[in-house]
């Protein structure tokens, strides 16, 4: 029997709200094999289409500002059957103008390098006759929370969301039709956030407005068929003097129980407005969300006196307590990723205090923050007695949702695999961040451009990289550089064409595509891609005279193999030129490919030209030409050889040297974050799975095993972040500085880029891989070694699930494969015997020789 699994919307099965005409998809089963979709009627009231696409579907029927939408679709297929279903959309305001206006505490101001107090807005409105719905449509400049009645509006944190707020911020819609009451009081309360209060790693404030300010409506549709607008305006009243003392992304929040807002002094807002004209856009990222309650594993009095408690996992969130306490009694909660002789180890978040304060009333309470989060292990707990708290935590990040799954005999892989995921999450926060824990939590570009396939494995990153991608797009700068971070956020870096960082405008989308198959992405981002590499081709040639070296990607500047153990910054950034080449060579030849996707065929010809003019460069001026590097380290190899700049005797020759490399560092890797992602398949691919496996399964410092055995959670920054003796290697980054004399240099126990191992686990330890956008067509190819006898790999995408389960044993290896319907599989055995697979489930078995 044909069934319709989901329809997704802008990809949300539900709670869309559009403000252009949405995107619509949708994925089939059937217990028949073989099955695959014959056509597809879409319908929405007057509008229709026939498509045999399951993906790219874009509306076509009406859009009126604020009107729900019902979409119906009717699936056949290749066997006659047929299946129906339907799903909704709302419509946004479109350009519906905003009778609100901007509010705000104009009088009040703050130091630099601070973040503002929060402000508190009140209004009271009263209800005229039975309601038939109601909803806000709301935004602000900071960070905001809605409360109708003494109750939050909306389950989401840190509303709008951080974007490139010169050119667009969300809104949020808000639905309220059962809070709303005869008589009501609304309290919006916006703190600094992104837009004004301390942020990165040189805490500027005012980076995109002066003051807090707050935008909102409430739309009210009576039953009598009459309606209403109620809105910001200078009716409003303002505070500072709100329960919220102090809330800022670094250093935390102080919450005071014993304010009584009617008790405090107000005064009428202020008019006030956005720097610009930036757009005000429907929803349209995943907003950060509480994703599960973590219980401690443990509680300890420290030396200090402080109680320890363990959440047993590396995670970013925020502690929810309920308590004992009496009038006037501060409770303090602190956050850390490790313990070092059984205190919190706070020097590696640099200047963040990472804090949590409330002020308690008389008697049993409760209190989680609302305007921040923490990057943590461990909570050190003061002013209160063990006996009077129950402590939990929160685990925050962007709602989407995890698609895919890992699993072998291995069980320090597994936790590896867990590391990585955590990692992800913990780094998924509204922005693909560094770290959730110190003074920065930025949008760096490189370390999503090296993670991007791994998130996309087990992560729907779909509405993520959308958002992220059109800040991109915005802050892109007129010579084609991309900045460093994104959204800038008052980042001084000079938007400058750079490797890796910059490759994320190519290398993002791509992943995106063959794990979704958006082709609008693709198109979207493409004019991005040019204008970049048009850059990359400029500075290449730049001072160059020789002939080849107009192909040598050297300035103006590479981060280069970035993060390589035992290195200072200094040696990271003198193998730019190693770097950038390859990465450029790389980057024009996925270009081609997109190209070919958007049906630009000269586009794809000249790129492909100049993918391999650059690749000729890099063998002429980097290699005796015959596979060996003039100047050798582990990712000059792993790169022309993951980027298939080379081939034949030279593939084999260099891979043999990188092997060698590999051998002589005592099975170690030596790569940084631009050739980590990428060196196990630069062996596994060339014949050297035994070396790739022993790297892999490697326990001792640099490796991946070795912060596992070390009890680590998520991934590292720096392989030797925590040292086998136990320190913390705060050093700084020139290596003149020691432990002691630095400020905590650049150290963090969750920063998900060498986690993109992830990639791997799923395309060869499973073995599966996408070959065309949205696994309408991918091979399972699982390569065998390292003493795994199973293995499991799941991914729910656009069509349904794949599924690759293989088990080894004695001498016969078997796998059970999933198909979903519409797709088709490439599977080859490890005895290299090809099979085609349609839809469906399946069974191949054959002989191995151990």
């Amino acid at each position: 029997m044909l069934k319709i699994s989901w329809i997704k919307i802008d990809n949300l099965r539900d709670g869309c709200i559009a403000d252009t005409a949405p995107v619509i998809s949708f994925a089939l089963e059937s217990d028949i094999q073989g099955e695959s979709l014959q056509k597809a009627i879409i319908s929405s009231g007057d509008w229709q289409i026939e498509t045999t696409d399951q993906i790219n579907n874009i509306y076509g029927g009406e859009l009126k500002p604020f009107r729900q939408y019902e979409v119906k679709v009717l699936a056949t297929s290749t066997n006659g059957e047929t299946a129906t279903k339907s799903a909704s959309f709302t419509a946004g305001r479109l350009d519906t103008p905003w009778q609100a206006k901007w509010i705000t505490d104009a009088s009040y101001d703050f130091p630099e390098k601070t973040s503002p107090k929060p402000m508190t807005f009140r209004t009271r409105v009263a209800v005229k006759a039975e309601i038939k719905r109601a909803w806000f449509t709301s935004t602000a400049l900071g960070v905001y929370e809605i409360m109708l009645n003494g109750s939050k509006v909306g389950n989401d944190y840190f509303a709008p969301g951080l974007t490139s707020y010169e050119h667009q911020i969300q809104y949020q819609t808000y639905p309220v039709t059962a809070q709303l009451q005869k008589h009501n009081t609304i309290v919006a309360i916006v703190v600094g956030g992104w837009a004004v209060g301390s942020f990165n790693y040189v805490r500027k404030n005012k980076i995109s407005a002066d003051h807090q300010a707050f935008l909102c409506e409430l739309h009210i549709e009576y039953a009598n068929g009459t309606s209403e607008v109620i809105v910001s305006d200078e009716s409003w009243e303002v505070s500072e003097e709100g329960n919220f003392l102090m809330a800022e992304w670094y250093d935390g929040e102080t919450y005071d129980a014993r304010i009584d807002l009617d008790a405090i002094s107000w005064k009428k807002a202020n008019i006030t407005k956005p720097r610009g004209t930036p757009r005000l856009i429907a929803d349209y990222g995943s907003p950060v969300r509480a994703q599960g309650t973590m219980k401690p594993i443990s509680c300890m009095t420290a030396k200090s006196g402080e109680l320890i408690y363990d959440f047993g996992q590396n995670f970013a969130g925020i502690v929810s307590a309920k308590l004992k306490g009496r009038h006037g009694q501060e409770v303090i909660f602190r956050h850390s990723e490790v313990l070092v002789d059984g205190e919190l180890f706070v020097k590696s978040l640099r200047t963040a205090k990472s804090s949590a304060s409330y002020i308690c009333i008389e008697g049993e309470q409760s209190y989680s923050p609302r305007f921040t989060y923490m990057g943590f292990r461990y909570v050190g707990v003061s002013g209160i007695k063990e006996e009077d708290l129950q402590l939990t935590a929160i685990v925050l990040h962007s709602d989407f949702d995890e698609v895919g799954s890992f699993e072998c005999s291995n069980d320090m892989i597994n936790q590896l695999q867990s590391n990585i995921r955590w990692g992800g999450k913990s780094n998924f926060v509204d922005i693909p961040t560094d770290c959730p824990q110190r003074d920065e939590r930025q949008g760096w570009t490189g370390d999503i451009a090296v993670f991007a396939q791994t998130a996309c494995y087990n992560f729907d990153m779909s509405r993520f990289f959308d958002k992220w991608l059109l800040d991109m797009r915005a802050e892109q700068g007129k010579g084609g550089g991309i900045p460093m971070v994104i959204p800038r956020a008052g980042d001084s870096w000079p938007i400058l064409a750079n490797s890796c960082w910059g490759d994320s405008c190519v290398l993002v989308p791509w992943a995106e595509y063959l794990a979704r198959g958006n082709k609008e992405l693709l198109r979207k981002q493409y004019p991005t891609i040019k204008k970049f590499l048009k850059a990359a081709k400029w500075w290449s040639g730049f001072l160059s005279v020789l002939p080849n070296n107009k192909y040598i990607w050297q300035f103006p500047f590479h981060f280069g193999d970035w993060c390589a153990p035992d290195e200072t910054v200094t040696k990271w950034m003198a193998k730019g030129k190693w770097v950038g080449t390859a990465y450029f060579a790389n980057s024009c030849k996925l270009t081609a490919q997109i190209a070919e996707i958007l049906g630009e065929k000269e586009d794809a010809k000249d790129y492909l030209a100049l993918s391999q003019k650059i690749a000729n460069a890099y063998r002429k001026v980097f290699t005796d030409q015959k596979g060996k590097l003039k100047k050798e380290f582990q990712t000059a190899y792993v790169l022309p050889l993951y980027f298939e700049m080379t081939e034949g005797e030279e593939s084999k020759q260099m891979s043999a040297n990188l092997a060698a490399l590999v051998r002589k560092a005592g099975n170690h890797l030596t790569t940084g974050f631009t050739g980590t992602p990428y060196l196990l398949f630069a062996l596994c691919d060339h014949g050297h799975v035994d070396a790739a496996y022993d790297l892999l399964l490697q326990d001792t410092c640099p490796s991946w095993l070795y912060e596992v055995k070390a009890g680590g959670t998520t991934i590292w920054e720096r392989w030797d972040a925590l040292r086998p003796d136990g320190t913390v290697n705060v050093g700084d980054l020139t290596g003149r500085k020691g432990d002691e004399e630095s400020n905590g240099g650049m150290v963090s126990f969750n920063h998900y880029a060498n986690g993109a191992v992830g990639d791997f686990l799923y395309r060869r330890v499973a073995g599966i891989e996408a070959t065309s956008g949205g696994f309408k067509t991918f091979q399972i190819k699982p390569i065998l070694g390292g003493g795994i006898t199973s293995a499991k790999g799941t991914i729910s995408t656009p069509y349904g699930l794949v599924m690759s389960s293989w088990v080894i044993q004695e001498n016969t290896f078997r796998i059970d494969v999933t198909v979903p319907v519409s797709s088709t599989c490439q599977l080859t055995l490890p005895n290299g015997e090809p099979h085609i697979l349609s839809s469906g489930e399946h069974t191949y078995t054959c002989n191995i020789s151990q």
